[in-house]
This record gives C-alpha cells, structure tokens and sequence, in this order.
C-alpha cells in the first residue's frame, strides 16, 4: 500500500514538474509589447496603406520595427491625430512617438527625445500656376497647416509681418485635397512630404521656406515621456542601426526613392 501510495506521490510531482518546465518555456518566448504612437497621415514617415488593408506603412514605422526588435520587444501602434501624441505620451497611453516629430525647446518641455534620427527642412506646397514663389506671396492668402506642428508655428510667425489666413487642420492629406479644390492656397509642411505629393502630382510644386534670408531645418526624434528608461536604450539601438546600414537602407527606400 505504501509503495502504491509513493507511485501516485511520485507521479502527481512529476506533472506538477512538467507544468512548471512548460509554463517557463511559454514565458520566455513572450516579449514584452512597447506601444508607439503615430500620426499616420504624413507620408513618407508614416501613412495608411489603404490597398493592403489599411497598414500603417513608412519610414518611421520600419525604424521603429527594428529599433523593437533590436532591444527585443514586440511593437504595437496606435493611430491618432498629431495634436494629441503629446497627452498621449503624458497619460501613458503610449510608450514613445514617431510621427515626423520635432524636437523643440518648448516640447522638451513636456516630454523627453532621442537623438534625431532625420533633419528635413520646411517648405511651402501649392499649386501650379499660382503665382505663389516666395514666402512674401503667401501675404492674404488662405494657408494651411496641420495642428500642433513646428509648421504651425512657423506660419504664426511669419505672419506677424507677412498678413495670412493661417487654417489649422487635423491631418496633412486633408489639406491637400482641400488645396486641389480650391479652398486653400498653399500648405507650409516639410521637404520630405511634399515631395510624396509632387512627384505623384505634376499640378503640384514646393519651395523652401526662408525667414529672414535662412531655410528652416528641423532635427526630427522619438519622444518619450519625461524620464523614461526608454529613451536612452532607443538611442543605443538608434546608433547601432546607423553603424551597421539599417537606417541608410530605409532612408534609400521610403525617402530617397519615393
């Protein structure tokens, strides 16, 4: 009886062994999931690929795949308007952004960045046709910018000596339809972006925005909420995709190439 009973003993501690070898094993093939925050209506760094089953696609969103997959995390994006990354990232609804995002004094302010990964400059995007060449013949008309942006503030700007009709819109993509019909004359957004609109639409043309004789530049960067562990692990995995061609190779494919 008692050599029965040492049997079942055995036998119960062997599967109580064998659940926790099994459990482990699932554990360690999980990876932890980060969340990134995204805009995406701003191709080339991010945009939805509507004949793909509305994936969010572009350059922002590689890099991002590889800087997660370089640190060994599973990545998650979550789709919002522009304007509300910011309080995102505050409330802890996402663990970082990239969406074309500058880094700013007054951003820094709020939340932490990475070293920039990109450095485009601002341009003005209108139609052919419209007489409008310089940052001098936006004077009365209707322009517009997407909310929240350096573009924006840039345009408030200019206006104080150069009179505009500044509209502040959600999305870029908008714009420029409402561009096409008519209801805007030009739109101030960056190099990289305009050039996905141009060189699809021969109607459209963008030039350099120069205030007070100098183009304006902007370093763009991941943000992260204020002192988060994140950041500093983002830029070493940042740095060792710029050393070993990863970055340069999706730089050639979204911007590049477009």
């Amino acid at each position: 009886m008692m050599k029965k009973l040492g049997l079942i003993m055995m036998a119960m501690l062997l599967l109580v062994l064998s659940a926790c070898g099994s459990s482990g094993s699932s554990d360690s093939s999980k990876k932890k999931t980060i969340v990134m925050g995204t805009s995406a209506d701003y191709p080339p760094f991010e945009s939805v690929d509507t004949a793909n089953g509305n994936k969010i696609v572009g350059f922002d969103l590689d890099l991002a795949k590889a800087v997660a997959k370089e640190l060994g995390y599973k990545l998650e994006v979550k789709n919002q308007d522009f304007n509300g990354l910011i309080a995102a990232l505050g409330s802890k609804k996402v663990d970082f952004v990239m969406a074309g995002m500058v880094d700013t004094p007054k951003r820094r302010q709020q939340v932490d960045f990475s070293k920039t990964y990109y450095q485009s400059f601002q341009v003005i995007l209108t139609k052919k046709g419209t007489n409008i060449k310089s940052m001098e013949d936006l004077k009365n008309k209707k322009v517009g910018v997407q909310l929240g942006t350096t573009q924006e503030t840039l345009a408030k700007k200019v206006s104080k000596t150069i009179p505009m009709n500044i509209q502040t819109w959600d999305k870029l993509n908008e714009m420029v339809e409402a561009m096409r019909a008519g209801k805007l004359d030009a739109i101030v957004t960056v190099d990289t972006v305009a050039y996905g609109y141009t060189s699809k639409d021969k109607s459209l043309q963008q030039f350099k925005a120069v205030v007070d004789g100098k183009t304006q530049y902007d370093p763009i960067s991941a943000a992260f909420p204020k002192n988060s562990k994140l950041a500093s692990k983002f830029d070493k995995a940042l740095k060792k995709l710029e050393e070993n061609g990863t970055k340069d190779k999706l730089v050639t494919k979204w911007i590049k190439n477009q």
